[in-house]
């Protein structure tokens, strides 16, 4: 069932021409060089430090570790981190 469901949204994207991140609740996250990240469609902050940010996915986790990390924005589905980036991680359930 779940595979026929897959199916329909990607047939469902490509016919609209709707980006597949809204149509899976994807996150999309956007990189400025190693200074500036932002992550749409998160579901929450797991953990924060100046070294380590965690945040929840509606499949998985992701991983963001780097320097002087600090949270300029946050809202319900979105964030934006700045400080030196160095490692981006996807965690799968």
């Amino acid at each position: 069932m779940r595979r026929l469901q897959r199916r329909l949204r990607r047939f469902t994207a490509s016919v609209l021409d709707l980006p597949q991140d809204v149509i899976f609740d994807l996150p999309r996250v956007t990189l400025v060089g190693n200074m500036q990240l932002y992550i749409e469609n998160h579901r929450g902050v797991l953990h924060f430090s100046s070294s380590l940010l965690r945040l929840q996915l509606s499949v998985g986790n992701m991983e963001v570790a780097g320097e002087e990390l600090v949270i300029r924005a946050i809202l319900p589905e979105e964030v934006l981190i700045e400080g030196t980036i160095h490692d981006i991680r996807y965690l799968p359930e």
